[in-house]
């Protein structure tokens, strides 16, 4: 049974980061699938998702929501798989609006099921923000990434359904992976340039184990700004706020912005605030971790909310994760690591 507390946030980690973000995973189920997430040779017909019974409740998610407020948490961004199969998100959106500490709900989706309709009830909820999924502007190549025969025009539709709707600005995440997608980077941000939203190039990540991942296959930040600036000269800027992944630049005339996330040549993890939560409720500390910590139990059998606080204080605080930093430390031995697809990029 659930108690009133006082927050007493934010809580600190062994290397001293601060909790401040909150990702929340609300599906293991997606509509696409992505070469480097979710391989159709792994994630077939006959895969195994989560019944829906082993999903967390919008209830547990909101209760577990103002536990993590109280610990520090600040931002929470909905993933999944695709959020958006998730019936009924919008409830969902409106329920954490009102969690006390709660300033910022952001959503990260493929595009596929946001209609102006759909865009314009998540901003009507609380949503302050999308991220949308794209990879290329070439129709044969984003295709053959999705996998699913999803076009680059619904996307873009997309794009614009959550700026009319007023979640702006959006972000616009491409994946670049080498001789696939990245003679598409230029081409890319000449499109989005002075549109207002904010296109983010992602290295290729080692995340979980079915992507079959090689270093041969990274495009490096450097690599990517080394392009960009030969057409348009960039300037970096400071971060938004605390804990911010991607490196902000800007365009020295004026075209506006754009980012880099560089987990792999430039690893951020001395300043990373995020806490990752799975849909069935374990509590990840770090993108690439192997087992996470189970909520949902201590919640369906009586938990006290301050016992589920001292249960992410214990967590938290003897967090010491810093995967990208040592993946290239050889004398490592390799783990299996948990699913982006099952706990949102």
């Amino acid at each position: 049974m659930a108690n009133s507390i006082d927050a007493r946030g934010p809580l600190q980690d062994k290397l001293n980061r601060l909790l401040r973000d909150l990702r929340i995973s609300v599906t293991d189920r997606c509509n696409f699938r992505c070469t480097y997430c979710m391989p159709k040779e792994v994630f077939g017909p006959d895969f195994a998702f989560l019944p829906h019974e082993e999903l967390l409740t919008f209830e547990e998610i909101v209760r577990l929501a103002g536990v993590f407020a109280r610990g520090g948490v600040q931002k929470i961004r909905l993933t999944g798989g695709e959020p958006l199969l998730r019936r009924d998100i919008e409830r969902l959106v409106s329920m954490l609006a009102q969690v006390p500490g709660i300033d910022d709900i952001a959503l990260t989706t493929n595009g596929s099921l946001l209609t102006p309709r759909r865009a314009q009830q998540l901003a009507e909820a609380g949503l302050k923000r999308v991220t949308v999924s794209l990879d290329s502007l070439r129709d044969e190549t984003f295709m053959a990434l999705n996998d699913v025969h999803f076009p680059v025009a619904r996307v873009l539709a997309a794009i614009d359904a959550a700026a009319a709707a007023g979640l702006r600005p959006v972000k616009v995440n491409m994946v670049v992976k080498r001789g696939v997608n990245d003679a598409d980077v230029v081409e890319m941000a000449e499109y989005f340039r002075g549109t207002g939203h904010i296109l983010r190039f992602i290295e290729y990540m080692d995340v979980g184990n079915s992507n079959g991942w090689r270093m041969d296959d990274v495009v490096s930040a450097g690599e990517i700004l080394e392009r960009l600036n030969a057409r348009w000269p960039l300037h970096p800027v400071a971060p938004a706020r605390p804990g911010e992944v991607a490196t902000r630049y800007v365009y020295d005339d004026g075209g506006g912005e754009i980012g880099v996330i560089a987990s792999v040549t430039r690893a951020f993890c001395g300043t990373c605030t995020r806490a990752r939560l799975s849909p069935e409720g374990a509590l990840y500390t770090c993108l690439f971790g192997t087992r996470g910590t189970d909520f949902r139990t201590p919640l369906r059998t009586g938990a006290t909310d301050d016992e589920l606080f001292a249960r992410l204080q214990q967590v938290w605080g003897s967090r010491v994760d810093r995967y990208s930093e040592l993946r290239s430390d050889a004398t490592r031995p390799a783990r299996p690591k948990v699913e982006m697809s099952h706990i949102g990029g």
